[in-house]
């Protein structure tokens, strides 16, 4: 189902091989190249279950690099597991929507079954059960990924066969095929999902003009970045081919970002699935404008199961002359390679993306230079969002006047929306720039609506007052996410998630981001809990302008924007968990002493920080 026949056979072969012989084969694979550290250490944990010490010795040991360098890349990264986890590895996608359709309950009632605590291994080394943030499956929730094998639509009947398939040791290929069924939900096309175009007639297109000429195509159809930027694709493209190339083997590079971490987005998974020829020839068009010959794909580890068919997309337009050398007899040289992400949404950031292609950690760089004059192996290289490469193609096949003819004057084209949450119809849809946020909310069949988030959790919060506003760059940029919520949500509990992810996902590169995620999160949990005070509210406007003003990247600068929002415009959902006009603290420590008291017999006034009041 979910393996060829040639990794059925690799693990046969694994049965009599050493971990070192394993490891070998992997590095040979690779070239016992560093800047493949991350695939190196992503197919070594897929047939050993793990890194052990060793496993990481043996892998430095094989690209060169220090000890240090590799176990720090495999410690960034929570897909990457330097603790055994068990055989099975249950991760629950935990953003707000799966929460909505009851994760948490399913997954509480998964770990009674099997006898375990979550984030722990059981006794027996069985399974581990955890949450992880979230998977991209926001349209077919609750989801969670089973060695990081994606499976939607979580029920408590399926969760009773999962626990049984566990305990009999069955193996995850072996589960049943419908529960890795992965819907599309395409609800609404417009110009690009219902483009019409036959494989290779964009590329086709874009050789007959040729390089310069393509770029100006591009220029003139305004195309701007689909990723949440909008930055000028044009611009970058043409900051790209002016530079020169360093070092004894200059090259240009151009990289997909298809690391789509962003709670509540799932349109690039859509595309990978249904459209990946469109992504692959938006890429062959950047190449030819940029002057690249080589792209490379950053797949996201949570679309680890997109990762074969993509492969096998790759290989026919080698086979069909639409990739490798000569393609279409024109002279031009571009190929392909794809590398799996491994669960860190800073890596959306490009800067971010280009050190973990690179086999680092994925923090962001320091800019200037940018990636455009020094990017991937330190060469001019362009990163663009999968919609955005995509939508080149219809440039390329219908001329930058007819692509800036759709939307509005400052946002042409069309935007492909991810709508997930209180909505009879969740799943994709694409409108022409400019469409409101109530026509959305009428065609998913959303009724009651207080809130929706635009862009997810780093992007804007608007209330019902709001719904007249337009998705548009000049109005309500959006990287896809459109999270309904209706009159029965708590929009402060919506909030404490998203502070939860952000806490989680900081890189921890600068102080503010690092410190101030953890205190944010820190203090919603604290109002939640009751002990908050309208001192606590001022901190969180407090943090909010200074991780906006000095975190190094847009992470930081994001990761008070639900916060922010929410009290804004839905400051009673806070007010009514205040129970003190003053300050208290979130730490009780008399109360942490109970147990020692306990434990000794004695709760006398002596055995109390403080005395307590007498009538």
């Amino acid at each position: 189902m979910l393996h060829c026949e040639s990794s059925n056979q690799i693990k046969q072969e694994l049965n009599i091989m050493s971990d070192h012989d394993i490891i070998d084969q992997v590095l040979a694979r690779h070239g016992h190249d560093g800047s493949r550290l991350m695939q190196i250490l992503r197919e070594t944990q897929e047939q050993l279950s793990w890194l052990a010490p060793a496993t990481l010795t043996h892998i430095a040991d094989g690209i060169g690099w220090p000890r240090a360098q590799v176990s720090g890349t495999a410690a960034f990264y929570s897909f990457f597991h330097t603790r055994q986890r068990g055989k099975y590895c249950v991760l629950w996608s935990d953003n707000i929507t799966d929460r909505m359709l009851g994760n948490a309950e399913l997954m509480d009632a998964m770990c009674k079954k099997l006898w375990l605590e979550p984030g722990r291994v059981s006794e027996d080394g069985l399974v581990s059960v955890n949450t992880t943030s979230c998977t991209g499956m926001c349209d077919q929730g609750p989801a969670l990924l089973v060695n990081y094998r994606a499976i939607p639509r979580m029920t408590q009947a399926r969760l009773g066969e999962m626990v049984g398939l566990i305990r009999e040791q069955k193996p995850v290929a072996e589960w049943p095929a419908e529960w890795f069924e992965v819907e599309d939900n395409i609800r609404r096309k417009d110009i690009l999902l219902g483009h019409g175009l036959k494989k290779g007639q964009a590329l086709k297109a874009a050789l007959e003009r040729g390089p310069q000429a393509m770029l100006e195509e591009i220029k003139a159809g305004k195309l701007r970045g689909r990723g949440g930027a909008g930055f000028g694709t044009g611009l970058k493209w043409e900051a790209c081919r002016n530079a020169s190339g360093h070092g004894p083997n200059p090259a240009h590079y151009v990289v997909c970002n298809a690391d789509e971490g962003e709670p509540g987005t799932f349109k690039d998974r859509v595309l990978l699935t249904s459209y990946a020829d469109l992504v692959f020839e938006g890429m062959s068009i950047a190449a030819y404008v940029v002057g690249a010959r080589k792209g490379l794909l950053y797949l996201r580890g949570e679309y680890r199961y997109l990762l074969e068919p993509l492969e096998s997309a790759l290989a026919a337009r080698r086979s069909a002359g639409l990739l490798g050398a000569n393609i279409l007899g024109q002279g031009f040289d571009f190929d392909i390679e794809i590398h799996l992400g491994a669960g860190a949404y800073v890596c959306g950031e490009e800067s971010a993306l280009i050190e973990s292609l690179e086999g680092k950690p994925g923090r962001p760089r320091i800019r200037p230079p940018f990636p455009v004059t020094r990017g991937y192996l330190d060469q001019p290289t362009t990163v663009n969002n999968v919609e955005t490469l995509a939508a080149s193609c219809l440039i390329a096949a219908h001329g930058g006047a007819w692509y800036a003819g759709h939307g509005t004057e400052k946002s042409a084209g069309s935007k492909i929306l991810s709508v997930s949450g209180d909505c009879e119809r969740p799943g994709i849809y694409e409108y022409a720039y400019g469409t409101t946020v109530r026509q959305v909310l009428e065609d998913c069949g959303a009724t009651d609506t207080q809130a929706v988030q635009i862009s997810g959790p780093s992007g804007i919060c608007v209330g019902a007052d709001e719904f007249g506003r337009r998705i548009a760059f000049e109005d309500l940029p959006t990287a896809g996410a459109f999270m309904v919520f209706d009159e029965t949500r708590d929009m402060f509990e919506v909030a404490r998630n998203f502070a939860h992810f952000f806490a989680h996902e900081s890189c921890g590169f600068c102080t503010p981001c690092r410190v101030g995620t953890t205190l944010v999160r820190n203090t919603m949990d604290k109002i939640s809990r009751g002990h908050g005070s309208p001192y606590d509210i001022n901190e969180l406007f407090k943090l909010h302008r200074v991780m906006q003003g000095a975190s190094h990247c847009g992470l930081g600068n994001s990761a008070c924007n639900p916060v922010f929002d929410t009290l804004n415009k839905f400051r009673p959902a806070y007010e009514r968990r205040l129970k003190s006009l003053d300050y208290e603290p979130a730490f009780d420590l008399d109360a942490e002493l109970s147990q020692a008291r306990q434990m000794t017999g004695r709760d006398d006034a002596a055995a109390h920080l403080q005395t307590k009041e007498t009538t």
